[in-house]
C-alpha cells in the first residue's frame, strides 16, 4: 500500500475505507476459512507461538532466537552431555573453561534490562569427575609373557588331564 492516509481523516476511518476499497475489488473472496470461525487454537496462539512455530517450518534453530542470557543458560544445562562425547580430559576442561570465559564477558556487558537472565559459571570439576564416571575403567592390558606363561600353564594342565585318562 503506498497511498498516504490524508490529513484530517482519522486513522481508523481512513483503514476502515481501505478495508472498503479492497473488498469491493475482491481481494477477500475465496479465501481459506472465510466465513468461519477463527479456531480456539488460533485464538489462544501468542506472537512469540507464531513466531516459533514459523521458525520450526523453515529449519531454523529456535534456540538461536534466545537473548544471550537465556542461551547461555541452556548451553551450560547441555553441557555434560556434550562433553561425554570428547576424547579427553583436557578437551572437557577446554570446552568448559570457553563457556566460563564467554559467561564472564557476558557479566562485562550492559544488560538490556534488569530483568535479563543471568546465567551462571560452569563447574569445571564436576563436568571433568562426571566425564571420567561416564568412562569405562581403563583396565591395563597384559604383558606379552604373562599372556604366554598363562597360555603354556593351560597346555601343561589339559596334557596332565590326558594322561590321567
Amino acid at each position: 500500500m503506498t497511498e498516504r492516509k490524508p490529513e484530517g481523516v482519522s486513522f481508523e476511518t481512513w483503514v476502515e475505507q481501505q478495508i472498503a476499497r479492497a473488498a469491493e475489488r475482491g481481494d477477500f473472496d475465496g479465501l481459506a476459512g472465510a466465513g468461519h470461525p477463527l479456531s480456539r487454537r488460533d485464538l489462544e496462539a501468542t506472537a512469540y507461538d507464531w513466531a516459533v512455530a514459523k521458525a520450526r517450518r523453515e529449519g531454523v534453530d529456535t534456540a538461536a532466537m534466545l537473548p544471550t542470557g537465556l542461551a547461555l543458560r541452556r548451553e551450560r544445562d547441555e553441557l555434560p552431555a556434550r562433553v561425554d562425547r570428547l576424547p579427553s580430559e583436557a578437551e572437557v576442561r577446554a570446552v568448559a573453561e570457553d563457556y566460563n570465559a564467554r559467561v564472564e564477558a557476558f557479566w562485562r556487558q550492559p544488560q538490556e534490562s534488569r530483568w535479563s537472565p543471568v546465567p551462571g559459571l560452569a563447574d569445571v570439576d564436576a563436568l571433568v569427575s562426571g566425564w571420567r564416571r561416564a568412562r569405562p575403567p581403563v583396565l591395563p592390558s597384559p604383558s606379552p609373557e604373562v599372556v604366554e606363561v598363562r597360555a603354556h600353564r593351560r597346555f601343561e594342565r589339559l596334557v596332565a588331564r590326558f594322561r590321567r585318562r
